[in-house]
Protein backbone atom coordinates (compact mmCIF):
# COMPACT_ATOMS: atom_id res chain seq x y z
CA UNK A 1 0.00 0.00 0.00
CA UNK A 2 1.62 3.67 -0.92
CA UNK A 3 2.44 5.60 2.16
CA UNK A 4 -0.14 8.15 1.36
CA UNK A 5 -2.92 5.63 2.05
CA UNK A 6 -1.48 4.83 5.34
CA UNK A 7 -2.68 5.80 8.44
CA UNK A 8 0.03 8.45 9.97
CA UNK A 9 1.66 7.50 12.91
CA UNK A 10 2.77 10.22 15.74
CA UNK A 11 3.99 9.64 19.39
CA UNK A 12 4.97 11.75 22.19
CA UNK A 13 7.99 11.94 23.33
CA UNK A 14 8.25 9.47 26.36
CA UNK A 15 6.76 6.18 23.54
CA UNK A 16 8.95 6.99 20.40
CA UNK A 17 10.35 3.54 21.18
CA UNK A 18 6.69 1.72 21.09
CA UNK A 19 6.07 4.31 17.50
CA UNK A 20 9.10 2.15 16.25
CA UNK A 21 7.95 -1.06 16.92
CA UNK A 22 4.53 -0.44 15.58
CA UNK A 23 5.84 1.38 12.24
CA UNK A 24 7.96 -1.91 11.60
CA UNK A 25 4.78 -3.65 11.26
CA UNK A 26 4.70 -1.72 7.89
CA UNK A 27 1.10 -0.59 8.48
CA UNK A 28 1.52 2.97 8.91
CA UNK A 29 3.36 6.19 7.28
CA UNK A 30 5.95 8.13 10.23
CA UNK A 31 5.02 10.90 10.89
CA UNK A 32 7.77 13.53 11.97
CA UNK A 33 8.02 15.87 14.75
CA UNK A 34 10.40 19.57 15.65
CA UNK A 35 10.70 19.41 19.28
CA UNK A 36 12.93 22.25 19.40
CA UNK A 37 15.04 24.82 17.58
CA UNK A 38 18.85 24.87 16.95
CA UNK A 39 20.62 28.05 17.39
CA UNK A 40 20.32 29.02 13.65
CA UNK A 41 16.84 28.69 14.30
CA UNK A 42 16.03 25.57 11.95
CA UNK A 43 13.94 22.79 13.65
CA UNK A 44 15.13 19.89 15.43
CA UNK A 45 14.18 16.43 16.73
CA UNK A 46 15.69 16.94 19.91
CA UNK A 47 13.74 18.57 22.59
CA UNK A 48 14.77 22.37 23.25
CA UNK A 49 12.59 23.90 25.78
CA UNK A 50 12.24 27.92 25.82
CA UNK A 51 13.99 29.38 28.96
CA UNK A 52 10.65 29.59 30.42
CA UNK A 53 10.01 25.80 30.20
CA UNK A 54 7.63 26.25 26.87
CA UNK A 55 7.91 23.60 24.92
CA UNK A 56 8.08 23.69 20.92
CA UNK A 57 6.39 21.50 18.50
CA UNK A 58 6.06 21.38 14.56
CA UNK A 59 4.58 19.16 12.67
CA UNK A 60 6.99 18.29 9.79
CA UNK A 61 4.50 15.60 7.91
CA UNK A 62 1.41 16.83 6.34
CA UNK A 63 -1.90 15.92 7.65
CA UNK A 64 -4.04 17.18 6.39
CA UNK A 65 -7.43 15.47 4.72
CA UNK A 66 -5.39 12.07 6.39
CA UNK A 67 -6.29 9.59 8.95
CA UNK A 68 -3.92 10.03 12.44
CA UNK A 69 -2.86 8.10 15.31
CA UNK A 70 -1.67 9.71 18.44
CA UNK A 71 0.24 7.11 20.84
CA UNK A 72 1.14 8.34 23.99
CA UNK A 73 0.76 7.50 27.62
CA UNK A 74 -0.16 9.91 30.63
CA UNK A 75 3.05 8.68 32.92
CA UNK A 76 3.18 12.44 34.50
CA UNK A 77 1.82 16.09 33.40
CA UNK A 78 4.83 16.82 31.01
CA UNK A 79 3.70 14.00 29.22
CA UNK A 80 0.26 14.02 29.10
CA UNK A 81 0.03 17.56 28.09
CA UNK A 82 2.43 16.77 25.42
CA UNK A 83 -0.50 14.40 24.57
CA UNK A 84 -2.77 17.62 24.92
CA UNK A 85 -1.07 19.99 22.42
CA UNK A 86 -0.01 17.64 20.04
CA UNK A 87 -3.65 16.18 19.19
CA UNK A 88 -4.97 20.06 19.14
CA UNK A 89 -1.80 20.18 16.70
CA UNK A 90 -2.95 17.58 14.37
CA UNK A 91 -6.94 18.20 13.88
CA UNK A 92 -5.28 22.12 13.84
CA UNK A 93 -3.53 21.19 10.53
CA UNK A 94 -6.41 18.85 9.29
CA UNK A 95 -6.21 15.56 10.06
CA UNK A 96 -9.36 13.96 9.01
CA UNK A 97 -9.70 11.15 11.77
CA UNK A 98 -7.74 11.04 14.80
CA UNK A 99 -7.41 7.89 16.96
CA UNK A 100 -5.38 8.34 20.26
CA UNK A 101 -3.55 5.65 21.68
CA UNK A 102 -2.92 5.39 25.47
CA UNK A 103 -0.96 2.61 26.48
CA UNK A 104 -1.11 3.61 30.12
CA UNK A 105 -3.55 5.76 31.54
CA UNK A 106 -2.19 6.98 34.76
CA UNK A 107 -4.06 8.91 37.42
CA UNK A 108 -6.53 6.00 37.92
CA UNK A 109 -5.28 5.47 41.88
CA UNK A 110 -8.04 8.72 41.95
CA UNK A 111 -10.39 7.43 39.60
CA UNK A 112 -13.01 7.78 42.02
CA UNK A 113 -14.02 9.95 44.99
CA UNK A 114 -13.77 8.21 48.36
CA UNK A 115 -13.33 11.50 51.00
CA UNK A 116 -15.22 14.81 50.50
CA UNK A 117 -13.34 17.37 48.76
CA UNK A 118 -10.90 15.13 46.67
CA UNK A 119 -10.23 15.69 43.21
CA UNK A 120 -11.24 12.79 40.92
CA UNK A 121 -7.87 12.97 38.59
CA UNK A 122 -8.49 10.41 35.95
CA UNK A 123 -12.18 12.23 35.35
CA UNK A 124 -10.51 15.29 35.50
CA UNK A 125 -7.89 14.32 32.61
CA UNK A 126 -10.24 12.51 30.25
CA UNK A 127 -11.68 15.89 30.19
CA UNK A 128 -8.71 17.36 29.34
CA UNK A 129 -7.66 14.73 26.55
CA UNK A 130 -12.04 15.56 25.69
CA UNK A 131 -11.01 19.12 25.36
CA UNK A 132 -8.92 18.45 21.82
CA UNK A 133 -11.05 19.61 18.90
CA UNK A 134 -12.90 17.23 16.66
CA UNK A 135 -11.90 15.59 13.37
CA UNK A 136 -14.38 15.38 10.90
CA UNK A 137 -14.35 11.58 10.82
CA UNK A 138 -14.46 11.43 14.90
CA UNK A 139 -12.13 11.54 17.37
CA UNK A 140 -11.77 7.90 19.43
CA UNK A 141 -9.32 7.04 22.54
CA UNK A 142 -8.08 3.71 23.12
CA UNK A 143 -6.73 2.39 26.33
CA UNK A 144 -5.17 -0.77 27.89
CA UNK A 145 -6.52 -2.74 30.31
CA UNK A 146 -7.90 -0.07 32.60
CA UNK A 147 -7.25 -0.42 35.97
CA UNK A 148 -10.89 0.60 36.65
CA UNK A 149 -13.16 -0.21 33.85
CA UNK A 150 -15.45 2.70 34.42
CA UNK A 151 -12.80 4.99 33.46
CA UNK A 152 -13.83 4.86 29.47
CA UNK A 153 -17.00 6.38 30.62
CA UNK A 154 -15.29 9.72 31.73
CA UNK A 155 -14.44 11.17 27.78
CA UNK A 156 -16.72 13.26 27.09
CA UNK A 157 -18.43 15.54 23.52
CA UNK A 158 -16.84 13.68 21.04
CA UNK A 159 -14.80 11.21 22.12
CA UNK A 160 -15.55 7.77 22.22
CA UNK A 161 -13.35 5.63 25.08
CA UNK A 162 -12.34 1.95 23.77
CA UNK A 163 -10.93 -0.23 26.17
CA UNK A 164 -8.61 -2.43 24.36
CA UNK A 165 -6.90 -5.64 26.29
CA UNK A 166 -4.00 -7.12 25.89
CA UNK A 167 -4.81 -10.94 26.91
CA UNK A 168 -3.12 -12.56 24.25
CA UNK A 169 0.07 -10.95 25.59
CA UNK A 170 -0.42 -11.99 29.11
CA UNK A 171 -1.10 -15.73 26.95
CA UNK A 172 2.01 -15.69 25.90
CA UNK A 173 3.71 -14.37 28.40
CA UNK A 174 2.44 -17.98 29.77
CA UNK A 175 3.34 -19.60 26.92
CA UNK A 176 6.95 -18.89 27.44
CA UNK A 177 7.26 -19.53 31.42
CA UNK A 178 5.92 -22.80 30.50
CA UNK A 179 8.35 -23.57 27.70
CA UNK A 180 11.32 -21.93 29.88
CA UNK A 181 10.27 -23.91 32.52
CA UNK A 182 10.59 -27.57 30.58
CA UNK A 183 13.77 -26.25 28.98
CA UNK A 184 12.47 -25.73 25.47
CA UNK A 185 13.89 -22.61 23.64
CA UNK A 186 11.77 -19.86 23.53
CA UNK A 187 10.96 -20.30 19.37
CA UNK A 188 10.28 -23.13 17.25
CA UNK A 189 11.16 -26.59 18.98
CA UNK A 190 9.51 -29.39 18.84
CA UNK A 191 5.78 -28.83 18.62
CA UNK A 192 4.93 -31.90 20.35
CA UNK A 193 7.49 -31.57 23.62
CA UNK A 194 5.58 -27.63 23.96
CA UNK A 195 1.97 -29.19 24.00
CA UNK A 196 3.31 -31.15 26.35
CA UNK A 197 4.77 -28.62 28.30
CA UNK A 198 1.95 -26.58 28.72
CA UNK A 199 -0.15 -29.41 29.75
CA UNK A 200 2.06 -29.09 33.28
CA UNK A 201 -0.52 -28.24 35.70
CA UNK A 202 0.09 -24.49 36.76
CA UNK A 203 -1.97 -22.07 39.14
CA UNK A 204 -2.66 -18.68 38.18
CA UNK A 205 -3.21 -16.36 40.91
CA UNK A 206 -5.03 -13.06 41.71
CA UNK A 207 -2.92 -10.65 43.99
CA UNK A 208 -6.43 -10.31 45.96
CA UNK A 209 -10.08 -10.55 45.25
CA UNK A 210 -10.49 -7.48 43.13
CA UNK A 211 -9.21 -9.32 40.04
CA UNK A 212 -10.07 -12.51 40.54
CA UNK A 213 -12.69 -12.46 37.80
CA UNK A 214 -10.17 -11.40 35.35
CA UNK A 215 -7.92 -14.33 36.76
CA UNK A 216 -10.72 -16.34 36.19
CA UNK A 217 -11.72 -15.28 33.36
CA UNK A 218 -7.99 -15.89 31.81
CA UNK A 219 -7.75 -18.91 33.00
CA UNK A 220 -11.09 -20.16 31.44
CA UNK A 221 -9.25 -19.15 28.05
CA UNK A 222 -6.32 -20.90 29.07
CA UNK A 223 -7.81 -24.16 29.08
CA UNK A 224 -10.01 -23.58 25.91
CA UNK A 225 -6.38 -23.36 24.67
CA UNK A 226 -5.34 -26.89 25.44
CA UNK A 227 -3.18 -25.27 29.21
CA UNK A 228 -3.63 -27.29 32.37
CA UNK A 229 -4.39 -24.21 34.49
CA UNK A 230 -6.73 -23.72 37.27
CA UNK A 231 -7.06 -19.49 39.00
CA UNK A 232 -6.76 -18.90 42.97
CA UNK A 233 -6.94 -15.90 44.73
CA UNK A 234 -6.13 -14.56 48.42
CA UNK A 235 -9.03 -14.40 50.86
CA UNK A 236 -8.07 -12.21 53.29
CA UNK A 237 -9.62 -10.60 56.91
CA UNK A 238 -9.63 -7.11 58.15
CA UNK A 239 -8.27 -6.86 61.57
CA UNK A 240 -8.43 -3.18 62.11
CA UNK A 241 -9.82 -0.37 60.12
CA UNK A 242 -5.84 -0.53 57.95
CA UNK A 243 -5.01 -3.78 58.26
CA UNK A 244 -5.65 -7.09 56.80
CA UNK A 245 -4.48 -10.96 57.71
CA UNK A 246 -4.48 -13.79 54.77
CA UNK A 247 -7.18 -16.17 55.92
CA UNK A 248 -6.52 -18.43 52.57
CA UNK A 249 -5.93 -19.63 49.29
CA UNK A 250 -9.12 -20.48 47.35
CA UNK A 251 -7.08 -23.15 45.20
CA UNK A 252 -4.13 -26.01 46.63
CA UNK A 253 -0.76 -24.39 44.93
CA UNK A 254 1.01 -26.88 47.37
CA UNK A 255 3.96 -27.93 44.69
CA UNK A 256 2.61 -26.30 41.82
CA UNK A 257 3.90 -23.35 40.06
CA UNK A 258 2.19 -20.13 40.28
CA UNK A 259 1.40 -17.22 37.83
CA UNK A 260 0.83 -14.71 39.76
CA UNK A 261 -1.04 -12.00 37.70
CA UNK A 262 -2.31 -8.04 38.12
CA UNK A 263 -3.20 -5.28 35.80
CA UNK A 264 -0.41 -2.65 37.08
CA UNK A 265 2.90 -3.24 39.27
CA UNK A 266 4.10 0.13 40.98
CA UNK A 267 6.80 -0.37 43.98
CA UNK A 268 5.54 -4.13 44.06
CA UNK A 269 4.45 -4.05 47.98
CA UNK A 270 1.17 -5.87 47.24
CA UNK A 271 2.81 -8.42 44.80
CA UNK A 272 5.06 -9.17 46.91
CA UNK A 273 2.59 -9.89 49.74
CA UNK A 274 0.59 -11.91 47.59
CA UNK A 275 3.62 -14.30 46.37
CA UNK A 276 4.48 -14.49 50.05
CA UNK A 277 0.89 -16.02 50.72
CA UNK A 278 1.31 -18.32 47.77
CA UNK A 279 4.54 -19.54 48.83
CA UNK A 280 3.24 -19.94 52.69
CA UNK A 281 0.82 -22.57 51.46
CA UNK A 282 3.33 -24.67 48.98
CA UNK A 283 3.83 -22.91 45.96
CA UNK A 284 6.96 -24.41 44.78
CA UNK A 285 7.49 -21.27 42.36
CA UNK A 286 6.34 -17.77 41.61
CA UNK A 287 6.58 -15.77 38.45
CA UNK A 288 4.55 -12.52 37.95
CA UNK A 289 3.14 -11.31 34.79
CA UNK A 290 1.87 -7.57 34.77
CA UNK A 291 0.51 -5.52 31.86
CA UNK A 292 1.89 -2.33 33.25
CA UNK A 293 5.19 -2.05 34.59
CA UNK A 294 5.05 1.68 36.10
CA UNK A 295 7.90 0.39 38.67
CA UNK A 296 9.80 3.63 40.27
CA UNK A 297 13.27 4.10 41.39
CA UNK A 298 13.99 1.25 43.93
CA UNK A 299 10.75 -1.09 42.50
CA UNK A 300 12.64 -3.60 40.45
CA UNK A 301 15.23 -4.17 43.22
CA UNK A 302 13.04 -4.73 46.50
CA UNK A 303 11.09 -6.96 43.97
CA UNK A 304 14.31 -8.67 43.51
CA UNK A 305 15.57 -8.77 46.53
CA UNK A 306 12.38 -9.93 47.92
CA UNK A 307 13.60 -13.72 46.10
CA UNK A 308 9.67 -14.43 45.79
CA UNK A 309 9.84 -14.45 42.31
CA UNK A 310 11.92 -16.22 39.43
CA UNK A 311 11.11 -13.72 37.08
CA UNK A 312 8.81 -10.30 36.51
CA UNK A 313 7.32 -10.39 33.37
CA UNK A 314 5.61 -6.77 31.89
CA UNK A 315 4.33 -5.45 29.13
CA UNK A 316 5.86 -2.00 27.03
CA UNK A 317 2.82 0.51 27.83
CA UNK A 318 5.10 2.41 30.37
CA UNK A 319 8.67 3.68 29.47
CA UNK A 320 10.22 2.91 32.86
CA UNK A 321 9.56 -0.84 32.00
CA UNK A 322 11.25 -0.76 28.95
CA UNK A 323 14.01 1.27 30.68
CA UNK A 324 14.81 -1.63 33.27
CA UNK A 325 14.79 -4.65 31.56
CA UNK A 326 17.07 -7.28 32.24
CA UNK A 327 17.35 -11.26 32.93
CA UNK A 328 15.04 -10.14 35.77
CA UNK A 329 12.34 -7.82 34.32
CA UNK A 330 11.36 -8.93 31.10
CA UNK A 331 9.60 -6.66 29.14
CA UNK A 332 7.20 -7.99 26.36
CA UNK A 333 6.01 -5.99 23.27
CA UNK A 334 2.10 -5.05 22.72
CA UNK A 335 3.41 -2.91 19.73
CA UNK A 336 1.65 -5.64 17.09
CA UNK A 337 -1.33 -6.12 19.26
CA UNK A 338 -2.10 -2.50 19.31
CA UNK A 339 -1.80 -1.93 15.46
CA UNK A 340 -4.00 -4.78 14.77
CA UNK A 341 -6.71 -3.31 16.88
CA UNK A 342 -6.52 0.35 16.11
CA UNK A 343 -6.78 -0.25 12.74
CA UNK A 344 -9.15 -3.47 12.99
CA UNK A 345 -11.60 -0.06 14.53
CA UNK A 346 -13.75 1.47 12.23
CA UNK A 347 -14.43 5.18 12.41
CA UNK A 348 -17.41 6.59 14.47
CA UNK A 349 -19.28 10.18 13.28
CA UNK A 350 -19.96 11.51 16.27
Amino acid sequence: MSSKKLPILFATSRYEYMKAAMLATGKFADGAIARGIDDKGAPTVEEKDFPDGERYHRLTTDVENRKVILLGGTVDDRETMELFDLGNLLVDRGAKELKIVVPYLGYSTMERAVKPGESVKAKVRARLISAIPKAPLGNTVFLVDLHAEGIQHYFEGDYHGRALYAKTVVFDAVRDILVKRAGLPAAGGCTGKILKAIKVPFVLASTDAGRAKWVESLTTDLVGLGYNAESAFIIKRRVSGDKTEVRDISADVKGKLVILYDDMLRTGGSLIKAAKSYRDKGAVEVVAVVTHGVLPPGAKEKLRASGMFTNVIVTDTHPNAVAQQDDFLVVKSIATLLAEMVLKSRSQLV
